[in-house]
């Protein structure tokens, strides 16, 4: 599918910015934007010769303008605020020296220069502290989805997807969706895979679409998810912070998106998220990340996504197939496994305690049963 006129720009400047990442597959990455190798080493050319404003249709100025720098540096900071009103001076700061200006002042001087003109409220005093939280020590080891909280439209609601990768807090994907439905999740899912490969295991809240811990926990998007080799995995119940990451990008895109526009329609807040989202991974610097950018530390998944789901094959396994309530027949007794599970087969698989069986759908463990106690657990 060809690239929408409307986003081109954003897209070009992401394929750059990641092949330009060392180790990078550039005909892999091709493959993912469908575009051709000579199409991808043009751009490559004119983003080394002129930085994100060659990669336009038509001549476009200079990346840089040298008449900027003899420009008051209190009007650059300014200006920069004003663009990224929700910024504060660290952010701003580290900014400037990403894009190449010199003698900068202190951050406690630009602290001071904002507030001079204007930019700071006096009450805005509250300081965020960071939760100390688990990271995955790779790009793509473990990503974090969830919905944020839906906002209006004129005419509608919008539930925003949101898809993050939990080592880098590069955004994968941000889609204005007008329901949280099963097809509408695997649907985006799919062009998020092909486009980074996919990750070893996602991280989801609970309850619908992505299932939940504990007996029947499994969705028709969970079995789809392992069938493609992507473990499971559950927030703890009331516990918003096991997705930390992403419930903080909620709060940023809340505060320098969400919060300071009137969205018309579904495309236009598509329009509004997609320059976002490109600004976040390749320009905002990020103080989890030593206020490096989140696409300094992403790398696309050298796990493509396949267009063909794998067959469900086990070896040397005991099989039952899963009837229509959810449950096995094993040694004259019946277990349940969960209705997601209706048809497919399961292996059973002996512990080393005596009548204690594991099992599995294709590689992951949903259940454990005990033949001594007919007992089930997850």
């Amino acid at each position: 599918m060809p690239w929408k006129a409307v986003s081109a720009m954003l897209l070009r400047s992401e394929f750059v910015r990641l092949a330009m990442i060392e180790s990078t597959n550039i005909r892999s990455l091709c493959r993912r934007y469908e575009i051709s190798p000579k199409t991808a080493y043009k751009w490559l050319d004119r983003y080394r010769d002129g930085g994100v404003d060659a990669l336009a249709d038509r001549s476009r100025r200079p990346h840089h303008s040298p008449a900027k720098t003899d420009a008051r540096l209190e009007g650059i900071v300014v200006a920069l605020r004003g663009k990224h009103p929700a910024w504060g001076p660290r952010k701003l700061h580290r900014r400037l020296v990403d894009q190449g200006y010199t003698d900068l002042p202190s951050v406690s001087t630009m602290s001071a220069i904002l507030h001079r003109h204007g930019c700071i409220d006096p009450m805005e005093s509250k300081k965020h502290q960071p939760y100390q939280r688990f990271e995955a020590p790779e790009p793509n080891l473990m990503w974090q989805m969830d919905f944020k909280g839906d906002f209006p439209l004129l005419q509608a609601r919008c539930y925003p997807l949101t898809i993050l990768d939990d080592h880098s807090r590069f955004s994968l994907g941000l889609v204005a969706c007008s329901q949280q439905r099963r097809e509408v999740v695997q649907q985006h899912l799919v062009t998020t895979f092909r486009r980074y490969g996919l990750p070893q295991r996602i991280l989801t809240d609970n309850g619908g679409p992505w299932g939940s811990c504990g007996y029947d926990a499994y969705t028709e998007l969970g079995l789809w998810l392992i069938r493609l080799g992507i473990g499971l995995s559950h927030s703890r119940v009331c516990h918003p912070q096991t997705l930390g990451k992403d419930e903080r990008f909620h709060r940023t895109l809340d505060e320098e998106l969400i919060a300071r526009h009137v969205f018309r329609s579904f495309d236009h807040c598509q329009r509004l998220f997609d320059h976002w989202r490109s600004v976040y991974n390749f320009e905002r610097p990020h103080e989890a990340l030593a206020m490096d950018v989140p696409a300094s530390r992403y790398r696309p998944s050298p796990r493509d996504y396949p267009e063909t789901l794998p067959p469900i094959t086990y070896d040397h396994d005991i099989v039952r197939k899963v009837g229509d309530h959810g449950e096995i027949s094993f040694h004259g007794k019946i277990f349940k496994v969960g209705k997601a599970f209706h048809r497919y087969p399961v292996a059973l698989r002996p512990t080393a305690t005596d009548g204690l069986y594991d099992i599995f759908f294709c590689y992951e463990r949903i259940a454990q049963i005990d033949m001594n106690n007919h007992i089930q657990s997850t």
